[in-house]
């Protein structure tokens, strides 16, 4: 830990850490406690890991407290009977609370903490801004956490790009820097590969529709009947087994992975090692999925093919709702869909699959309006664009 301090001290970024440290050797920390990090790749440093160890003031021994506190955040500030919502905001340092004697034994000095501090609040500073707080940005995207590079599997990121003054995109990205190349060994990916967000939108939003056109509404709501009818009988999950259920697929990518970078030019001993350690993660989500009891759950009735029309007409022009709905709106709606999205940057290809969670779910807006994700009505289907 010293020496993440004494490198940032010295000058060095939070990416440049990371790599120095990869190539030395050093176990990252989901490395060196694998059991406790069973979801988390152990290969390589990444650039978070080193931020948030430079972040931590419990390095200097001392326990901190304070560091969050709660707002209540009405839902409708033109109707209070609405209720509001409990939001955690970050306090500034200057608020936390630090134990008078030391609750462990300390790894790093105070002075060294407060030295990396004065770093990062200078360099803040010289680039004309505030030092970010260490949570997700405010801005709404629709698709966040939906969209995967095809190439190497992870989540593309939401970025915005501004090309005037008063003309801004939202993009998802993948970035291929020094770090993540040492998770996949061989692998040919661009620097960085970009996806705007309102092609894949529009095209997206146009396939929803085309399923309640007048001339296919009849084939859609037989198709939703059919479905609710297999949601009444499906057997439920708790969170637990669907997160067991992650992990194992997870551990699947990462031996295909390893087992293609294993035939290629890489280290056969190394691969080896990352082979057992994902063979090892997949046993243990196994057997977590494995001592799960079976749940039980009162039976929901399914909606009749009358029903579902009548949600169906109760919505208007749903083509004209879903393409003027605001951003926030669209993710709820392509989240009750399940929509899941894998980029292929070679042939600019967006493959676009619906899986829902639950083959069917209606709300319904407290202050009795509609909008697009007021009642939704969903089945599986797969949509490939070109982007």
């Amino acid at each position: 830990m010293q020496r993440i301090f004494r490198l940032y001290v010295d000058g060095m970024s939070y990416s440049a850490i990371a790599v120095q440290l990869t190539r030395e050797g050093i176990p990252c920390p989901s490395a060196h406690d694998a059991t406790r990090n069973p979801h988390r790749n152990k290969t390589a440093w990444q650039q978070g890991t080193v931020r948030a160890i430079l972040l931590s003031p419990r390095y200097t021994g001392h326990e901190v407290w304070n560091k969050q506190r709660k707002e209540e955040r009405l839902l409708d500030v033109d109707d209070v009977t609405l209720g509001h919502r409990t939001h955690m905001t970050h306090n500034p340092p200057e608020e936390w609370i630090h134990s008078n004697e030391p609750a462990h034994e300390a790894i790093i000095s105070p002075a060294l903490f407060d030295a990396a501090r004065t770093v990062r609040t200078q360099r803040a500073r010289n680039q004309g801004r505030q030092e970010r707080a260490g949570r997700r940005g405010a801005r709404p995207y629709a698709l966040r956490v939906r969209v995967r590079c095809s190439l190497c599997g992870r989540k593309m990121q939401p970025a915005t790009i501004r090309s005037r003054v008063y003309y801004r995109c939202e993009y998802y990205r993948c970035e291929f820097k020094e770090e993540e190349a040492a998770l996949y060994p061989g692998l040919t990916h661009p620097r960085t590969v970009y996806l705007r967000e309102d092609s894949v939108c529009q095209a997206l939003d146009e396939w929803i529709a085309r399923a309640f056109a007048p001339d296919r509404l009849s084939a859609t709501i037989e198709a939703l009947t059919h479905a609710s009818a297999a949601a009444s009988s499906a057997e439920p999950q708790t969170s637990e087994q669907i997160q067991a259920r992650q992990a194992i697929k997870e551990c699947e990518r990462r031996l295909a992975r390893y087992q293609a970078a294993h035939d290629a030019v890489a280290d056969p001993a190394v691969v080896t090692q990352w082979i057992n350690e994902a063979q090892r993660d997949k046993d243990a989500a196994q057997k977590k999925l494995d001592a799960h009891p079976a749940v039980t759950r009162k039976k929901q009735s399914p909606l009749n093919a009358q029903q579902i029309r009548r949600i169906t007409e109760s919505l208007g022009q749903i083509a004209e709702r879903i393409q003027t709905a605001a951003a926030e709106k669209k993710g709820l709606l392509y989240e009750a869909l399940g929509v899941t999205i894998s980029y292929e940057h070679a042939t600019r290809t967006a493959t676009v699959r619906s899986r829902p969670s639950s083959p069917y779910r209606q709300s319904l807006c407290p202050r009795g309006e509609s909008t697009a994700d007021d009642t939704v009505v969903v089945a599986q289907g797969k949509l490939c664009l070109e982007h």
